[in-house]
């Protein structure tokens, strides 16, 4: 994929930069995301002074991404790029070629968890080592928007990058990633009292997207594959993970939106579980939902899966 998208970039890098930067013809200040959370982040925070386009089309798997001629222009000629460097290398390289001096790493601004610190299988049993994005991202966890008090961090930077590259509209950027982290914070009260009282604390899970929930929440992250999606698990971790998930009385697996749910079920009959979506957030299915809508559809899966009370 990487060979076939940088002759692309490099024929579009003088086109696409050619163009007028930072506001559209409405005179709104533009912002190109990456994909939906930080797409969610943009709405939020930029309120009605901004235009945000997003590179990953809504239902689309966002990990191997990969970016048109248009797209790329996008990202030339916005204010400001918003992204998780390591996550998509397709935006990677159209970052680093249009529009560096004018991007914001939300990954940068908080803490990452490293790859391999849950049981997700990493070398040996899970998967596949190597994946671009693991490569890319220094061995780190990119999935971060899924802890709310991380997400709330990131929100505020945003705003003081936001109010940098546009100062006019500074004050209204402060304020309203203020309102935002206020309903974060609300949101990771509802997690802690949701998931304080559970009967089992592990999480079986199509592939290992939910680190960052397990650890701020004191569950235990178990994977069937690795950080990628598209990894397919040898025989030998399916019996491993049916091992613990045996052991453990586990009750549900969890399967992700987006890709095929056949490894989980297969799991899920070898144990006798049953199946229930936990959604990462990295793409937006139903439209009409949002960041909060899904968090708290996680929740109550979540609470039903581990045996929560209360």
């Amino acid at each position: 994929m990487r060979r076939r998208l940088l002759p692309v970039l490099l024929v579009l890098a003088t086109l696409a930069g050619c163009g007028g930067r930072a506001a559209t013809a409405s005179g709104k200040f533009e912002i190109v995301t990456a994909f939906y959370p930080l797409q969610f982040l943009s709405e939020r925070i930029g309120g009605d002074v901004v235009s945000v386009t997003t590179l990953t089309k809504p239902g689309a798997e966002p990990h191997d991404v990969e970016l048109t001629p248009r797209q790329v222009g996008d990202v030339a000629k916005a204010g400001l790029a918003v992204y998780i460097k390591g996550f998509q290398p397709a935006v990677d390289q159209a970052i680093a070629l249009e529009a560096k001096d004018r991007a914001f790493n939300a990954a940068s601004v908080v803490p990452l968890l490293e790859l391999g610190d849950d049981d997700s299988g990493g070398d040996g049993e899970g998967g596949e080592p190597g994946h671009e994005h693991e490569e890319a991202a220094g061995g780190e966890d990119p999935h971060v928007w899924l802890d709310p008090v991380r997400f709330a961090t990131i929100a505020d930077r945003l705003a003081e990058r936001l109010g940098q590259a546009d100062p006019a509209h500074a004050a209204g950027y402060t304020e309203r990633a203020r309102g935002l982290r206020a309903e974060l914070a609300a949101l990771n009260t509802e997690f802690t009292d949701g998931l304080k009282t559970c009967q089992r604390r592990e999480l079986v899970t199509s592939h290992t997207a939910f680190a960052y929930l397990a650890n701020r929440y004191d569950l235990h992250q178990v994977g069937i594959t690795g950080i990628s999606p598209e990894a397919e698990p040898t025989p030998q971790r399916l019996a491993a993970v049916a091992r613990e998930a045996r052991a453990t009385g586990t009750t549900t697996i969890y399967f992700e939106t987006l890709v095929s749910p056949a490894v989980a079920e297969t799991l899920a009959r070898e144990v006798g579980a049953r199946t229930a979506v936990l959604d990462p957030l990295e793409g937006l299915v139903d439209q009409k939902a949002d960041y909060f809508t899904v968090m708290r559809q996680n929740l109550t899966a979540l609470t039903a899966g581990l045996g929560c009370e209360g």
